[in-house]
């Protein structure tokens, strides 16, 4: 199969860039790759909203520009942010007119919420389910373009370079996938690949991604050779709810804490005021290993969250999500405490691009949380990622129709290029090992690679990941393919990369602590 353009994940980033390229560029061919069926994804999961500048005469672009700044340790590309926040707005008016919905106030004007380390109300949203809302209003308009066609429940197997095609251009020309119903791998050429594939929550035990967050584009671009940078900046939201529902971790907005909600430790005494003046609302990386700390010198598994201040209309207007699935374990927010927990929530390093979202690797654009574009510095301001996935999109979509234009590789060139090459290898308890190592690698992950590391659990993590790689590999070359292998395989390639670039960092910044480089003792 062949296709101008080639977008791998239909998320946000993905959708979005489609619908901008299909405008743009009306009589390109656009295929979309779905790992699930088109409604699923990481965007369809995030509760809070998008960060923009709209009320100008409480905010400024100065304002979210610093805060975005602060919020990353000083560690961000300021250019970026600059024109990130600054063509916030125009992206966001274009999703209203695609038919995206946000709650708006009484003077019908967007109604604004404030999330930690933000200085004003700024984040739009739809109650507390945003990401669904979003990813409802884009598929609707994806499916208005005659140009744009999708497959559901594939995933990214490898990306086509000059390895298979044997020649020397530095260039990608499309990706094999694989069928996740009949296993069926597909080569897919292109003159453009994009990957919006997402991040890798789940090489923790604990996150708020789902299932099929596992790195599949950043795994593939390492062993397409392509830049992978600031990996070990793995953020933490600070309150999930705990325990799992239906084996799953389900994310406590922070919105919640932006109405008021209080976090106390077990023995009701609130505890934020002591490790921050902005207690709460402080950025997510202070409040997550603060949370960390008081479980930890309290002996308890969890803290609690205390909505009960929060007027019961606005409570159960605003977050009826949250509100409904804490009834559904047993726990009324209404007149109880959310017993809350950190947990593995976002990539703020990634595939290295440009302003334009262009890699290190010709014909191969990323965007969404899988790449690493300089907004985020070392952290993550809360309702930024949404912000950058728009804007993002809309520029590599621009980009991508100039580029398109200049491509000269002939149909004969394509079609030379090989099929996948894999035999038919039994299967026995394939499906039991896989999920047997995919256990190992999230514990040994958690344990030395979560919130708090050291030297000699970086290096005890290294060792130990070294050792399920070459298991991976034993069952990749025993076994016919899956879809499970090919995810196991991504995620012990991202995870050790993200502990070697762990091992590389001498300070702490941000979401990155090394008690080694601490001023705590190590605990």
């Amino acid at each position: 199969m062949h296709t101008d353009v080639l977008v791998i994940g239909t998320g946000i980033s993905g959708l979005t860039y489609a619908i901008k390229l299909a405008e743009e560029a009306p009589e390109t061919n656009i295929t979309l790759i779905c790992k699930d069926k088109l409604e699923e994804g990481n965007t369809r999961y995030a509760q809070g909203g998008i960060a923009v500048v709209s009320n100008f005469k409480k905010d400024t672009f100065e304002k979210h520009i610093e805060d975005t700044y602060a919020a990353g340790d000083k560690a961000g590309d300021r250019g970026v942010i600059e024109f990130v926040i600054k063509e916030g707005n125009d992206r966001l008016q274009e999703l209203i007119e695609w038919g995206t919905q946000f709650d708006r106030n009484n003077k019908k004007t967007l109604d604004l919420t404030k999330e930690g380390g933000h200085s004003e109300k700024r984040i739009v949203h739809y109650k507390d389910h945003s990401g669904a809302e979003i990813q409802r209003a884009l598929i609707e308009k994806v499916k208005d373009f005659e140009n744009i066609q999708y497959f559901e429940n594939h995933i990214l197997v490898d990306l086509i370079t000059d390895h298979h095609t044997g020649s020397k251009n530095n260039r990608c020309y499309g990706a094999y996938i694989i069928s996740t119903v009949d296993e069926e791998i597909i080569k897919i050429t292109a003159k453009i690949t994009v990957l919006s594939t997402g991040g890798v929550g789940q090489i923790y035990a604990f996150t708020t991604n789902p299932f099929g967050a596992t790195g599949d584009g950043l795994g593939a671009a390492y062993r397409a050779k392509v830049k992978l940078e600031k990996l070990p900046f793995i953020q933490f939201h600070p309150t999930a709810l705990f325990p799992k529902v239906e084996g799953e971790t389900f994310l406590i907005t922070e919105a919640l804490r932006g109405e008021g909600a209080l976090l106390k430790n077990l023995s009701g005494e609130q505890f934020m005021g002591k490790y921050h003046p902005l207690k709460e609302l402080a950025p997510r990386d202070i409040v997550a290993r603060s949370i960390i700390r008081e479980m930890l010198s309290q002996q308890e598994s969890n803290v609690h969250l205390d909505a009960t201040g929060i007027d019961q209309t606005s409570l159960l207007s605003h977050f009826p999500t949250i509100v409904d699935t804490c009834r559904s374990i047993g726990i009324d927010p209404v007149t109880s405490s959310i017993p809350v927990v950190p947990a593995a929530h976002y990539s703020c390093g990634g595939i290295a691009v440009d302003e334009h979202s262009k890699t290190t690797l010709d014909g191969l654009f990323a965007i969404g949380e899988c790449s690493h574009t300089g907004l985020h510095g070392a952290n993550r301001l809360a309702s930024n990622s949404l912000l950058e996935s728009i804007v993002f999109s809309h520029r590599a979509a621009l980009s991508s129709a100039q580029e398109l234009n200049k491509i000269s590789l002939t149909s004969t060139f394509y079609t030379s290029i090989p099929d996948w090459k894999g035999q038919h290898f039994s299967k026995d308890n394939e499906q039991e090992i896989t999920l047997k190592l995919r256990e190992q690698l999230k514990k040994i992950m958690s344990d030395q690679v979560g919130i708090f590391k050291t030297n000699k659990g970086l290096l005890a993590a290294q060792n130990t990941i070294k050792e399920l790689y070459f298991e991976v590999v034993d069952l990749y070359n025993s076994n016919k393919l899956s879809p499970q292998i090919c995810e196991l395989r991504n995620m012990v390639s991202v995870a050790y990369v993200l502990v070697n670039q762990s091992l590389e960092l001498t300070e702490n910044k941000g979401v990155f602590y090394n008690h080694n480089y601490g001023k705590e003792a190590v605990l």
